[in-house]
């Protein structure tokens, strides 16, 4: 693509993200339709379909710009860690924390069937909008582009591998029940079976990752 089209091209996201953000943050992000992005944009609904295959997408894209908050509170959380193990308890305990808060946009995020693979979302989006992760230090962008959140938390968990006497098997077990665990607290939270204050649901949920962590942790090592 040449630097021409790739400029109209990132104008045009703009704009229809732009008008998605707005409706999100005005009416709620199932609120979002394309007529009302197109309408806000000042285009037709047929346009957004010239760059987006899907609304879903879009919503995606727009979802994004919600996580700045979680992004920019990641780094004070993992900067507060003494041990490899608290750095990815922290991280956990700040992603629960901002998920719990913002339900529906996580799950349009983590949770939602885009038809196809979400890396390959996060790296367009990132292509256009590297801007939005340039302060923040390596490891910290390879977990912001990655969508698999078990392989977001691994570097973490392999680092802390080595003091406490995690092997491979512990840490995908580990991984995947934590993620299983975020994801039963965040169905619970959007199908309103609990009314748990999203404090209420990040200790309940950090509760049980540290027990099944703890669970794991060798004999040596210091209970968190």
């Amino acid at each position: 693509m040449n630097t021409r089209k790739q400029i109209q091209t990132a104008r045009m996201h703009k704009y229809f993200i732009d008008a998605a953000t707005t409706i999100i943050e005005e009416e709620g992000i199932e609120n979002v339709t394309a007529r009302k992005v197109a309408e806000l944009a000042g285009f037709t609904s047929s346009t957004i379909y010239n760059y987006f295959k899907e609304l879903s997408h879009l919503i995606f894209f727009a979802s994004m710009r919600f996580l700045d908050n979680y992004n920019k509170e990641l780094s004070v959380y993992l900067e507060k860690a003494k041990t490899p193990l608290e750095r990815y308890l922290f991280s956990w305990e700040c992603f629960c924390k901002h998920s719990f808060t913002n339900p529906q946009i996580y799950s349009a995020i983590f949770m939602s069937d885009l038809g196809v693979p979400p890396k390959e979302l996060l790296e367009h989006y990132y292509s256009y909008y590297s801007n939005d992760f340039d302060n923040f230090p390596d490891q910290l962008k390879n977990i912001f582009l990655e969508h698999d959140i078990a392989k977001r938390s691994k570097p973490l968990l392999v680092e802390a591998a080595n003091d406490n006497g995690f092997t491979e098997e512990n840490i995908n077990f580990l991984l995947e029940t934590s993620v299983l665990i975020w994801k039963g607290m965040l169905s619970t939270i959007l199908n309103n079976r609990l009314s748990y204050s999203a404090e209420k649901a990040t200790v309940v949920t950090m509760s049980y990752i540290k027990e099944i962590t703890l669970k794991y942790k060798n004999s040596k090592g210091e209970q968190l």
